[in-house]
């Protein structure tokens, strides 16, 4: 088993930044609530501990803490913001509210050399580092030293060399802190001593293992959608388990122009799977129709998805398990499902379970990983570069990018112009640049004059990200010739679209599809 790191975490809006890190590191982390992190810890055996920062005060009663169990396990561990409040709380030290919070970029003192800053920062230096705190440590517990002083945290870094505990009151796993990376590096190597052997073909290997024991001689069906998680998801499950899967592609008519043709031709001509198109847009479609409500949308969407498969299973004389093409981030962001302390984003995900009529279980080959490293699994796995860079395109597919009522029209009028601006983003050579880009048909009409003639026609929102895990991302920076090139095809292409706006928000930490 290869060696990981348990990060538990507090409700850190960027608790998914530090796996982030530790990976990028070549070692393996995971990250749990900390309502479960007890029964994590004994599950997963780590070999250190990272505590995340929360938004929490452990001046309250009842505020979360981290099992004594990794206190007493004698692993290493690094607490970060709340994480080394919680620890200094547990192990003797004080917390108390401050008159001087930190929230954004503030500057360390390094006050003392310590293996966490080994080859990064010396003492008597001076470091940016990102804040966010109100809360901070006013006593050490027994055993711990200062290394590190702002000039709102009398302790923003600790460090007890015996027990190999270290604490930090910034965030190392934000770009916002140069160097952080490097911190976060240095404690799962140089102190917790872990080798950074975590590596893509390993994890195939293992994922493959982990398929073949839990299906045993099962018959296994794949829920295929056509993107790059559900089909690194299939490849994984037919190398493991060859003929007893049976791959099902729905097209809802929520999709993109002609994506469900495009799926089926690669997989048919390039790919030995068995392939069932179903055809239930008129179903879906018929079900949603002037369903305005987001969250209406995706609890129909994935009801009518699980009804599907059901049906299908019982054609092929029923089946025992389904694959999907979970991502550690929808685990993240559906964590509230079990406990979790974020909210609850991605309800369309089953990733829960299974209806209990449908007397099947999930198999999740890609919930550990983050997009990039699924992409980094797909050519391990020899899926071609043109496929594996494809624009993520979310489950309830066009639905959620036709805010307010869904027609046949609008999604027709949204298709349309969604396939314009992709087709202009090839065209200038932007594809491989931006990591989603796609169309929404905003729920509002405007009156324009288009020739010598009078419209009220619908408001087309362009949206284009860059991101490297899907869960940050900022907007692309267009230059302008392209943004009028391509709203000008739109308007005169697509009837029904009489303005076009491009949308410059940029996400913090969740979902980028457009609610």
């Amino acid at each position: 088993m290869t060696d990981s790191v348990l990060i538990i975490d507090f409700g850190s809006q960027v608790t998914q930044l530090i796996a982030r890190r530790v990976r990028e590191a070549g070692v393996y982390s995971e990250i749990v609530p900390f309502q479960s992190a007890e029964e994590a810890f004994g599950r997963l055996s780590p070999k250190a501990v990272i505590l995340s920062g929360g938004p929490a005060s452990t001046t309250e009663m009842g505020s979360p803490r981290a099992p004594q169990a990794v206190f007493e396990s004698g692993l290493p561990v690094l607490g970060i913001c709340y994480g080394e409040q919680t620890m200094c709380a547990q192990l003797g030290g004080k917390v108390e509210g401050s008159d001087h919070r930190e929230f954004g970029r503030a500057f360390l003192e390094i006050a003392d050399e310590c293996p966490l800053f080994e080859g990064v920062w010396g003492k008597g230096t001076r470091h940016q580092v990102w804040m966010s705190h109100g809360d901070r440590v006013t006593a050490l517990p027994p055993g711990f030293r200062a290394v590190a002083t702002s000039t709102g945290a009398p302790f923003a870094a600790i460090a007890d060399e015996a027990r190999n505990y270290y604490g930090v009151q910034f965030h190392p796993e934000v770009v916002h802190t140069p160097d952080g990376a490097k911190l976060l590096s240095n404690f799962v190597h140089k102190i917790a001593g872990l080798k950074g052997d975590w590596t893509m073909a390993a994890y195939r290997e293992q994922a493959i293992e982990a398929i073949r024991g839990q299906v045993g001689d099962g018959k296994v069906i794949c829920a295929l959608s056509g993107g790059v998680d559900s089909s690194v998801a299939a490849l994984l499950a037919h190398e493991a388990v060859g003929d007893q899967l049976t791959c099902i592609l729905v097209d809802h008519g929520l999709m993109r122009k002609d994506e469900a043709a495009e799926v089926v031709a690669m997989f048919r001509e390039h790919y030995n799977l068995p392939l069932i198109l179903v055809d239930a847009a008129d179903r879906f479609v018929g079900e949603l129709e002037g369903e305005s409500d987001p969250e209406k949308k995706r609890k129909t969407i994935g009801r009518l998805f699980i009804e599907v498969f059901e049906e299908e299973a019982k054609k092929l004389g029923g089946a025992d398990f389904l694959v999907q093409g979970t991502l550690y981030p929808d685990v993240i962001e559906s964590v509230s499902f079990t406990g979790g302390p974020s909210v609850t984003i991605k309800s369309h995900h089953n990733v829960g379970g299974l209806p209990e009529r449908m007397n099947m279980q999930l198999v999740e080959p890609l919930r550990e990983l983050f997009k990039d490293e699924v992409r980094v699994l797909g050519k391990e796995l020899g899926l071609p570069d043109h496929f594996i860079g494809r624009h993520p395109f979310p489950g309830p597919g066009l639905a959620i990018r036709c805010p307010g009522g869904v027609t046949r029209e609008k999604l027709d009028i949204l298709r349309a112009a969604d396939a314009i601006y992709l087709d202009e983003i090839r065209k200038a050579g932007l594809y491989d640049a931006i990591w989603q880009a796609f169309a929404v048909l905003l729920p509002v009409q405007t009156v324009g004059v288009m020739g010598d003639g009078r419209t009220y026609e619908f408001v087309c929102a362009l949206r284009a990200v860059t991101s490297i895990d899907g869960m940050t991302a900022d907007f692309y920076h267009y230059d302008m010739e392209f943004l009028g090139r391509a709203a000008t095809r739109i308007i005169n292409e697509v009837k029904g679209i009489n303005r076009v706006v491009y949308d410059v928000t940029s996400k913090p930490p969740g979902t980028i599809e457009w609610e």
